[in-house]
């Protein structure tokens, strides 16, 4: 599948939900990428810092296969190799992974997502050609040390006027402050314990969706 076509299908999807196992409550991943997929979500990132390459690569094939058949996006985190061999949608890049126009050599089909933390890093990774970015971390959040700092949502609003490619934000979205980022635009909100953690992951799922269609029927109004 061409990129361009991937990417209409990202502008057409709405949760992004990132499956870290250590993360799932006791539950496998599989497990709860079925009940994220059976909750409608078409966008989703398998995120393994710690597994070995092969491990990653194992668990890869057996997302792809899900995620396919359910007519899901699925993007892997850092690793364009282990997205490549297993025929992702995409790739996850952090500051410290891949450059973009590198892994955009590997491939011009993938796309190319790329984590950002200020307007600078945001504007860097378009002009690399990324085909959206991440503005983060929004709120605290426990899935991932960072050195940067939370940034809060209102770097939503210093970053995105500024683009001219989509974008998701990441970082302690829930329920009760998904709104604070809706109304700044965001419409890929990104999400790990919030859905992955739950009780009921495909409820959790569920109802952020509708959360996220409210806003944009309000908009449309």
């Amino acid at each position: 599948m061409a990129c361009g076509e991937r990417m209409a299908r990202f502008h057409a999807s709405d949760l992004y939900v990132v499956i870290t196992e250590a993360f799932c409550g006791g539950r496998s991943s599989e497990d709860v990428l079925d009940a994220v997929l059976e909750a409608g979500v078409t966008l989703v990132q398998l995120r393994e810092k710690d597994l070995s390459a092969r491990a990653y690569l194992e668990k890869a094939i057996l997302f792809r296969e899900r995620t396919q058949e359910a007519g899901a996006l699925l993007i892997v985190n850092d690793r364009v190799d282990i997205a490549l061999v297993v025929g992702a949608d995409g790739v996850h890049l952090g500051q410290s992974d891949l450059p973009i126009e590198a892994a955009r050599g590997l491939s011009h089909e993938l796309i190319l997502g790329a984590s950002t933390h200020n307007l600078a890093q945001a504007l860097g990774a378009q002009a690399a050609g990324a085909d959206y970015v991440n503005i983060g971390p929004i709120f605290p959040t426990q899935t991932k040390a960072l050195a940067t700092g939370i940034v809060g949502p209102g770097m939503i609003d210093t970053i995105a006027p500024h683009l001219t490619v989509p974008f998701s934000c990441m970082g302690g979205i829930k329920r009760e402050n998904i709104d604070e980022v809706l109304r700044r635009g965001a419409r890929h909100p990104a999400v790990v314990t919030a859905v992955t953690s739950a009780p009921d992951a495909r409820a959790a799922a569920e109802e952020l969706r509708a959360a996220i269609a409210d806003v944009a029927r309000a908009s449309r109004a």
